[in-house]
């Protein structure tokens, strides 16, 4: 799955342009490398590290959506390893 749709689906976005835009414009990470492209594949055990906010997220992912859902069915998705 896209890296853009699947920060969207897990609820990180309001909009998919909006996911698409910071995975572009800021320093993403999946399992330790650099991604500046939307399109990169994700899959579930992939870990994903990125700025949200003035804060830095650590996120596991742990299935792939097949809709965007609400926040209890986004939750489902990952995994925080946030300290």
């Amino acid at each position: 799955m896209r890296l853009d749709k699947w920060l969207w689906q897990a609820r990180f976005f309001r909009s998919r342009a909006l996911a698409t835009r910071a995975v572009e414009s800021q320093p993403f990470r999946i399992d330790g490398r650099p991604i500046d492209k939307p399109h990169a594949a994700v899959a579930p055990g992939m870990v994903l590290t990125f700025a949200l906010g003035k804060s830095v997220r650590v996120v596991k992912v742990r299935a792939l959506g097949e809709r965007r859902g609400p926040a209890s069915e986004a939750r489902t998705l990952y995994e925080d390893l946030t300290d």
